[in-house]
């Protein structure tokens, strides 16, 4: 692949975040990125986006037409809070609910693929009854997505519960629809201790994107780290995994998962985590100058 084909997002999460849609696609754009992946996460704020009027979506609709920075993705971890396998109905309703407004958001302002936190539940204990729970939930969810045409991404998760690509194809035989599929995580892949090369190759098919992002491995004494590890600083073998992508004809986009929150300077982390992308693209032959 050359490097003008690529394509190469940023979480919005990455990005300060007292910006509107228009200055933060604008940076973005600044930064070298071709997308921006909203987060629709568990807190107040970010769960009322899927009640903005018409006009509200209509401005982000306007903000990515005049930056040409596209928001092509959604990552819904509002699961987290209201889980689809919660034992509790009104908590699952709940969920339902979310899932139905946020493929009617993505129909709205474009976004093509929804992430799915593949929790059965979060803050609480997993058990067959949250697994089945879940897949009954699930059911449901799949038949929004047929309905209207919008893909749901299982990402492997941090959590055992579904910490594979493995698992995902185990419960591609129950959800069959082509509007279900795989979004992975590399950090949360390696942090599970998952042969990195044939998690790949078994859901090569199934792809919709990948999320680029170091982590901690979990270990017997250890319970892993799964976000805000700087990249180099992990256990992720990146070289390994540009080959492997190389090697399955991979042309999908990559998303650089990150959270600069924390940082005093932001856009300049964010431009060290593109630069260690490109390097380790480069240096494994996935990317061509």
């Amino acid at each position: 692949m050359h490097i003008a084909d690529l394509r190469l997002g940023i979480y919005e999460k990455a990005l300060p975040h007292d910006l509107n849609w228009s200055e933060r696609l604008s940076l973005a754009k600044d930064l070298g990125f071709q997308f921006v992946e909203i987060s629709v996460d568990e807190t107040d704020e970010r769960l009322s986006r899927l009640s903005w009027t018409a006009q509200q979506r209509l401005q982000l609709v306007r903000a990515i037409s005049e930056t040409g920075i596209q928001v092509p993705s959604m990552c819904l971890s509002g699961h987290r809070r209201y889980p689809l396998g919660s034992k509790d109905p009104v908590v699952r309703g709940k969920a339902l609910q979310l899932m139905e407004q946020a493929i009617l958001f993505a129909v709205d302002v474009g976004i093509r693929v929804i992430q799915v936190a593949a929790y059965d539940e979060y803050y609480a204990p997993s058990d067959a009854e949250t697994d089945a729970l879940f897949r009954q939930s699930f059911a449901l969810c799949e038949q929004m997505a047929r309905k209207y045409q919008v893909m749901l991404s299982f990402e492997i998760m941090d959590t055992p519960y579904f910490n594979s690509i493995d698992t995902f194809m185990a419960m591609k035989r129950e959800f069959s629809s082509c509007w279900t599929s795989v979004y992975p995580d590399v950090g949360n892949l390696s942090a599970w201790g998952n042969d990195l090369a044939q998690q790949l190759q078994r859901g090569i098919d199934w792809i919709t994107a990948i999320h680029l992002k170091d982590t901690i491995a979990v270990r017997d004494d250890k319970p892993g780290v799964f976000k805000e590890i700087p990249f180099g600083e992990g256990c992720v073998d990146f070289q390994l995994v540009f080959k492997t992508l190389d090697t399955l004809d991979y042309r999908g986009p990559f998303l650089i998962e990150m959270w600069t929150g924390k940082e005093t300077y932001p856009e300049q982390a964010i431009r060290d985590a593109r630069s260690f992308i490109l390097e380790h693209m480069l240096s494994s032959g996935f990317l061509k100058n």
